[in-house]
């Protein structure tokens, strides 16, 4: 009797491995080979293993990653293997938080790290295997075509400055690598989590959401982080520099993170004051739009930071 169940439930394993593999092949054939719409089903990529890790757990999720990587080399040979290794990873990660019942955050949190470890991955492949460094292929790209454009823009006598301080700009853009890699790597964190969620909740799974995003809030040890390295930012560096590749790296993440404080306390102050929600919203669209703005929701996330803006808040409405 128990060696029939355990048969049964390796079958339905077996079975259902096989119809997700089938399922992240032709996903990953439209992403490919079909240009429009692989701009969206890139997305669900990650999906299968997500729910096969959930179902079945861990093992049998290495198991199908193994098969994806096979799969995706028939489909499109080696180009097409990092794209399953990454996402497939992901989905493991993802999956695997899920099952064990763990926060949205968390969920977040390590689909984020894991996003971040295959983008570093990829970068030291092509720097150390193919011998080409990304940034600097972006910046020498960007620095011709803006070349380029110098000429037609100094017929008309005007623009050369601003083409000298842009390109002085963009050959500061190979520092920023890693702060590249951390935001692309949280980007899809958040996008395939969000994804990921909503397709378990609807096959009947229970899932942790995010908070809203009015409660968000990170500890108190960025503030300290923030303050240092805008001082250290200000003092300067020279240019190459290990401590000016750590400002530069650190200083749009840690004002990113100051920016969503802020944003999550307007959007706390307009719950409070039962507001439609297309007021904060509206807020943040406009301060991305126009950067000065972003100045005040800084100075917002500041302060929440070291006074618990937010309790204080509460403590008035009480």
């Amino acid at each position: 009797m128990f060696k029939r169940g355990v048969y049964v439930k390796n079958t339905r394993t077996l079975t259902e491995g096989a119809l997700l593999a089938s399922v992240f092949a032709v996903i990953l054939l439209l992403t490919t080979y079909v240009p429009f719409v692989g701009i969206i089903t890139v997305w669900a990529l990650p999906v299968p293993f997500v729910i096969f890790t959930v179902r079945r757990g861990l093992k049998p999720g290495l198991m199908l990653w193994v098969v994806s990587l096979l799969l995706a080399f028939l489909i499109g040979g080696l180009v097409t293997v990092p794209t399953a290794f990454i996402f497939g990873s992901a989905g493991l990660v993802i999956g695997e938080l899920y099952r064990r019942k763990l926060s949205g955050f968390s969920v977040l949190i390590g689909a984020g790290l894991i996003y971040t470890f295959n983008m570093l991955l990829i970068f030291l492949a092509l720097v150390f295997v193919v011998g080409e460094n990304p940034m600097q292929l972006a910046v020498d790209l960007t620095r011709e075509q803006l070349e380029f454009a110098e000429s037609t823009l100094g017929s008309f006598g005007q623009g050369e400055d601003q083409l000298a301080m842009m390109l002085e700009m963009i050959d500061t853009l190979v520092y920023l690598a890693p702060v590249m890699i951390v935001g692309v790597g949280i980007t899809l964190a958040v996008i395939t989590k969000l994804i990921s969620y909503y397709v378990l909740k609807r096959l009947g799974h229970e899932v942790s959401a995010l908070p809203a995003f009015r409660n968000w809030s990170f500890p108190k040890a960025f503030l300290w982080y923030y303050l240092i390295i805008l001082i250290l930012a200000m003092v300067g560096a020279e240019e190459g520099t290990m401590l000016f590749l750590v400002i530069w790296n650190l200083l749009p993440l840690l004002e990113i993170v100051v920016a969503v404080q802020g944003f999550a306390v307007i959007f706390y102050y307009f719950h409070q004051k039962k507001v439609a929600k297309v007021v904060p919203i509206l807020i943040v669209a406009t301060a991305i739009l126009i950067p000065p703005l972003l100045y005040i929701v800084r100075i917002i996330g500041i302060i929440d930071l070291g006074f618990d803006l937010r309790k204080r808040m509460n403590g008035q409405k009480k």
